[in-house]
């Protein structure tokens, strides 16, 4: 079902309908999930929805043309406060929430939600990128999430609690967003435009993991060629366990210099290395073959060449979870992935009977 043409987050849009139905609508939520799966578009058409001046709030679902609706569509109404990250910055800057050294407290995010609403009956602000907020953005929001104006809504977009202070996350209702499902994903490929052919999207959408960003992310020939090398080295393990883990750091270093970037793209290859060692596990147990051609390949030439013990590789799953978990801990990333190689060598060695 699609909501205002946001696909695939039904319980959320039915949580909002209850909330608002009951009048108890929070100040301040922490919505988190995978990035490219509908976080952001979700907290703008729900911004949208609270200050349409035709249809009612508790409906949620906005005329679409009266001025307020355009005005968010354009990104221009007066009530909303849109934060991101700049392009040229590794941190949302501290000037964004409380004004530069000039006008401290007198514009900026902190200043602007607590003036009385121009057009509608609220203030909405959306941070998205919360990911980059520093100790000093996120002490400079701490005040106003704590005492937040009256008909103020604010809205936290990140890829998980984690990467959030506790004094931010403590303050703030979770709202969970989930992967989209492949159809869904190959939809969205094609509507976009992304993808020419139903084959081309039906592929991208099985590598997602429902992520619409990740499953773009496979348009590049440099990842692709990465994947491929990548699930062969695995079938090699523990055979040049060092080179792998310097490979590994390499290319996550290569997304660039913003640590979230370079945690998102971490996270993409220990999740290549989740689809292998479940799809190790499901042939080693005469179970039928996933979609995916290029780690069935891989699989079956690390079958063919030796023996595999189903509950040691399955630990190997077990691993790549709790490293993708160390990532949203904000782990040291070379020793991670380090450890983590060197971890599934060993568990590799114990897998080979």
């Amino acid at each position: 079902m699609s909501w205002q043409g946001v696909e695939g987050h039904d319980e959320n849009v039915e949580r909002f309908r209850r909330i608002l139905a009951s009048g108890r609508l929070a100040s301040t939520f922490l919505f988190v999930g995978p990035p490219g799966v509908g976080k952001r578009t979700f907290a703008l058409k729900l911004a949208q929805a609270l200050l349409c001046e035709v249809v009612s709030d508790v409906e949620l679902s906005p005329c679409g043309s009266c001025p307020s609706c355009q005005q968010v569509a354009a990104r221009s109404h007066p009530d909303l406060e849109l934060v991101a990250k700049p392009a040229d910055r590794s941190f949302i800057p501290v000037d964004v929430f409380i004004g530069d050294r000039d006008h401290r407290r007198r514009v900026g995010l902190c200043h602007n939600i607590a003036l009385k609403p121009f057009l509608g009956g609220r203030k909405i602000a959306i941070i998205d990128d919360a990911d980059y907020l520093n100790q000093e953005g996120a002490n400079c929001l701490l005040k106003t999430l704590e005492e937040p104006p009256p008909k103020s809504v604010i809205i936290l977009i990140a890829s998980s609690e984690q990467t959030q202070l506790p004094t931010i996350r403590s303050r703030c209702q979770i709202v969970r967003f989930f992967p989209l499902q492949e159809e869904v994903v190959a939809s969205l490929l094609r509507s976009s435009g992304a993808t020419e052919t139903e084959a081309e999207a039906k592929q991208l959408a099985s590598l997602s993991h429902g992520s619409l960003q990740q499953a773009k992310q496979f348009l590049d020939s440099e990842l692709c060629e990465f994947r491929d090398e990548f699930l062969a080295r695995l079938g090699q393990l523990p055979e040049k366990t060092v080179a792998l883990a310097t490979d590994v750091g390499v290319f996550v270093d290569a997304a660039g210099k913003d640590a979230p970037v370079r945690r998102e793209r971490l996270k993409l290859v220990i999740m290549i290395a989740v689809d292998f060692y479940r799809e190790l596990v499901r042939q080693a147990s005469g179970v039928a073959s996933a979609s995916d051609v290029t780690v069935s390949t891989s699989v079956e030439t690390t079958i063919r060449h030796r023996s595999v013990d189903v509950e040691a590789t399955a630990c190997c799953v077990e691993r790549c979870l709790d490293a993708q978990a160390q990532v949203d801990a904000n782990a040291n990333q070379a020793t991670l992935i380090e450890c983590w190689i060197d971890d599934l060598a060993r568990l590799c060695e114990a897998a080979q009977v």
